[in-house]
């Protein structure tokens, strides 16, 4: 009976000793990851409240699931999927009204004038005109700093269709600086 006694303590010090190791391991994948986590969030939905939320469902998941993530490398990649999911769902559960992204922009603290502001506004409004399948791994590999692979799997695509949206990506928006620059040209 003094044998269960001590088995029974010791098996309640176990659950706690590996409650806290989860608690721990979460509060630094959220410390490490939450910003990157919503900035992303708030490229896919243009809206500070609905980002705010999507990251915060996607952190409780994250919690939920914590043992499944095997290799903290891949922390990211898996939080993104979550968040990609969250998002998707959102979708399933009701519809929301469109917001004009022109009215809400994320201020950029590491502009350093306001050319460098005006550039960096006029790059996210190019970037939003691209076709979802062109902007969403472009944003993943800018943003996140996935490479192709990573992005492949992300998306549950081959590596090769990753590789040519991205070069598309990034041929339109030179298409859309060279356009722009001649029209400065024309009208100057």
């Amino acid at each position: 009976m003094l044998v269960d006694f001590f088995r029974k303590k010791k098996s309640s010090h176990s659950v706690k000793s590996s409650m806290e190791a989860k608690q721990t391991r979460y509060k630094a994948l959220v410390q490490a990851y939450n910003r990157d986590i919503y900035r992303y969030a708030y490229w896919l939905v243009k809206d500070k409240h609905v980002a705010e939320d999507i990251v915060q469902e996607t952190f409780l998941r994250a919690w939920r699931s914590l043992e499944q993530l095997k290799d903290d490398k891949a922390a990211k990649a898996w939080l993104i999927t979550i968040l990609r999911r969250e998002n998707a769902r959102r979708f399933e559960r009701k519809q929301f009204d469109l917001v004009d992204i022109e009215e809400h922009s994320v201020a950029d603290s590491n502009a350093h004038s306001s050319e460098q502001q005006i550039e960096n506004e006029w790059l996210r409004r190019q970037i939003d005109k691209l076709a979802p399948e062109y902007k969403e791994p472009l944003l993943l590999q800018i943003i996140g700093g996935f490479n192709g692979d990573e992005i492949a799997h992300m998306l549950e695509l081959n590596k090769n269709t990753v590789m040519t949206r991205l070069f598309r990506a990034r041929n339109q928006l030179k298409e859309a600086l060279e356009q722009d620059q001649h029209r400065g040209q024309s009208n100057g």
